[in-house]
């Protein structure tokens, strides 16, 4: 039999080469590729289109080769990647850390902690890192895997009894991977309604159960307070609170002293950043905001210097410092468990959520693991890693989500592996980040009535109403104007008429970004409100109040 060599078409369209492989799998027995089409003579293959490769036998070998110095010159290039970026973008502060080869390669602070005063970001200046959080409980529960504490597989109902869904089968089969991939069937965004209420974990927790599922694994939808579940469920089988765990199984051993879990230890930080939401165009240092409700999913603050020790751990295979995950621990965190974008077409790529992580294939070959986290209030952030090229970045933003530290991130990874930046990143994530800010509400877009019906007696409305997911909500009136009022915040929201029993809200908030406007519609009989619902919390269907 003849030996062939093997080569891999690269196909030219839009700029961007894309690479055909369909027989790469089946040809490689050991070391050797078989041709299973016609020989290939070496003296008269077209060369430039076609690219000679040497490649292993099986992943993750059979990858493109990495630009040469590549990592190096885009190190160098970080500075002016970060001052274009915040130069377009807007974004008052930023902070970005490199590890490469198991050491941190870069670690710099850009920028100031807040608009308006002197104070600048610096490596050890603190943020709120939002959803960056979740791949670090994921690695806290794989610590915990590893040490025999949990498995992937267990189910959340042996560690918390009380615990429950819309549907027996899922409460008695749902497990801690389940809810770590966003594939338990609970809604999109689950529980935050109630977070933005003011309600605490326990509650929110609790009342998942009178939500509607979608199809049990099959399904994929993005849940703060799913993950939250899954880690509670760790936390409850190792004997501790979850940010006390997060502290002794991953922050002390890594030496991570400027990270917690906690709200209050971020405030008490003197080194750290101020949130800035975009509002009117511009940012603007306007809100806290406190995640312990989600903690585990949204509420760890840390900095650049810590959270590259954490990094350091990720691509040192699972053991650096005294942390240590075990390789079957490891694996299926960073591996697809779910399709978070099942592709469109048959030539477009799909998207996969791991334990924790963003889960892809670049155009390269090699895999990446990444997350996002994003404050509309005014936060966002991003990190992402290549296992097999030993490189990892992390960017954090004082400012909501605009598409900055997604750019940052992207273009080094870029020089990382193809020695340039291949296009413009923020031309690109800018306006998909922007999605964030669409205000919620059915009437944004809703033109007032011409000839508006006049609303009943104001006494009419007032009361108080039972809502059994959102708990007791009041209608009062406070001179001429009534306001509605729900959950321990007690959010309290002017009423403004619309026609006949039909009122607006503009309420505001992490999920109500600037511009959000809601009707609140009563069901008035004999006189007097029976009912209202409000359009904003009507999502899943539970915004309805009975008197």
């Amino acid at each position: 039999m003849k030996m062939e060599r093997t080569v891999l078409a690269v196909s030219r369209g839009d700029g961007a080469a894309s690479f055909h492989g369909p027989l790469v799998r089946a040809l490689f027995v050991g070391c050797v590729a078989i041709a299973a089409t016609s020989p290939v003579d070496a003296e008269t293959a077209p060369a430039p289109l076609a690219i000679p490769l040497e490649l292993g036998a099986i992943p993750p070998k059979d990858m493109i080769a990495l630009a040469p110095d590549g990592i190096e010159k885009g190190i160098a290039a970080l500075p002016a990647i970060v001052g274009d970026t915040m130069k377009r973008s807007g974004v008052p502060g930023m902070a970005v850390a490199v590890v490469h080869g198991g050491k941190t390669v870069f670690a710099q602070g850009f920028g100031v902690r807040e608009l308006g005063k002197d104070a600048l970001v610096d490596p050890q200046t603190v943020f709120q890192i939002a959803s960056l959080s979740k791949p670090i409980a994921g690695t806290v529960a794989a610590i915990a895997v590893t040490r025999g504490t949990v498995s992937w597989d267990d189910k959340v109902a042996r560690f918390l009894p009380s615990f429950a869904l819309a549907e027996p089968y899922l409460t008695a089969n749902a497990t801690i991977g389940d809810f770590y991939a966003h594939r338990s069937g609970l809604p999109l965004a689950a529980g935050d309604d109630l977070e933005d209420l003011g309600f605490d974990r326990k509650t929110i927790l609790e009342r998942l159960r009178l939500l509607p599922l979608d199809r049990f694994r099959i399904s994929y939808h993005y849940t703060n307070f799913g993950i939250t579940l899954g880690a509670e469920a760790v936390a409850a089988a190792s004997g501790l609170a979850w940010e006390d765990l997060a502290a002794t199984a991953l922050f002390v051993p890594l030496g991570m002293a400027s990270t917690s879990s906690r709200h209050a230890d971020f405030l008490g930080r003197k080194n750290r950043t101020v949130l800035h939401a975009l509002e009117n165009g511009r940012f603007q240092p306007l809100y806290d905001r406190n995640a312990d409700a989600q903690s585990p999913a949204g509420g760890v603050s840390s900095n650049v210097v810590d959270l590259a020790e954490w990094l350091k751990l990720l691509l040192s295979g699972g053991e650096f410092r005294g942390a240590r995950i075990s390789p079957e621990a490891l694996a299926p965190m960073l591996r697809a468990q779910a399709f978070s974008a099942p592709a469109p077409a048959p030539d477009a790529r799909s998207g996969f959520y791991g334990y924790g992580f963003n889960v892809g294939v670049d155009a390269d070959g090699r895999p990446r693991m990444s997350h996002s986290g994003a404050f509309v209030l005014g936060g966002a952030t991003n990190m992402q890693m290549i296992p097999s090229a030993g490189v990892a970045i992390v960017v954090l933003t004082n400012a909501g989500p605009v598409g900055a530290a997604e750019t940052v991130a992207t273009q080094f990874m870029d020089f990382a592996q193809y020695g340039a930046s291949t296009r413009d990143w923020f031309k690109l994530y800018h306006p998909l980040l922007l999605n964030y800010y669409e205000p919620a509400g059915d009437l944004v877009d809703a033109k007032p009535p011409t000839d508006p019906i006049p609303a009943s007696a104001p006494t009419a409305y007032v009361g108080t109403y039972r809502n059994d997911y959102f708990g007791p909500a009041s209608i009062d009136l406070d001179g001429q104007d009534l306001y509605f009022s729900a959950g321990p915040k007690a959010a309290r929201l002017k009423l403004s008429h619309r026609t006949d029993d039909e009122f607006s809200v503009a309420p505001r908030g992490e999920n109500q970004p600037f511009g959000s406007l809601s009707s609140v519609k009563f069901t008035v009989k004999d006189g007097k409100a029976v009912s209202f619902t409000v359009g904003y919390l009507d999502g899943n269907g539970m915004g309805t109040w009975r008197r």
